[in-house]
């Protein structure tokens, strides 16, 4: 028991009893700092930094990109419905080289009859009172006619 005693009280077994106690402090005091310190490393903020940086640079490129999309199916869509316009002109087209259509045409149209058949007219009433109302107007001056126009307008508006 006496060498124990004496290692105890020995100079090597104090440093290194107080070089382990020191150990314990700082690895304390370091956890400690760690548990401070902040999450957001220089590394990190340089990272944020390059993101950002990338975001704003990308963002009126990607407008424009969208906004071109957009532009380009509008054109599409509007090219689909003049072709759709050219080939019923065609139609139409087609329609009037055939002498029958055209001569049906011109019967309803201009009211013409083949010679030999007899023409009739049918006179609408409602047409004649409306026309009554015409020779009204007719005998009116002409501004009082643009003014009455002016608030037929505006009422319909209403």
């Amino acid at each position: 028991m006496a060498v124990k005693n004496r290692d105890r009280f020995s100079t090597a077994t104090r440093l290194r009893l107080l070089g382990e106690q020191t150990a314990a402090r700082v690895y304390r005091s370091q956890t400690r700092r760690q548990a401070r310190r902040s999450r957001l490393t220089g590394r990190a903020a340089l990272l944020a930094l390059v993101l950002c940086s990338m975001i704003v640079a990308l963002a009126y490129p990607m407008r424009q990109y969208v906004s071109q999309r957009a532009q380009i199916s509008d054109l599409q869509r509007q090219q689909e419905q003049d072709r759709k316009r050219v080939e019923q002109l065609r139609d139409l087209k087609a329609r009037w080289q055939d002498d029958s259509y055209a001569e049906q045409q011109i019967r309803l149209r201009l009211h013409y009859v083949m010679p030999g058949e007899t023409g009739y007219v049918v006179v609408d009433p409602g047409a004649a009172k409306q026309s009554r109302a015409d020779l009204r107007s007719a005998r009116r001056p002409w501004y009082a006619n643009v003014w009455d126009g002016v608030d037929k307008s505006d009422a319909s508006d209403q």
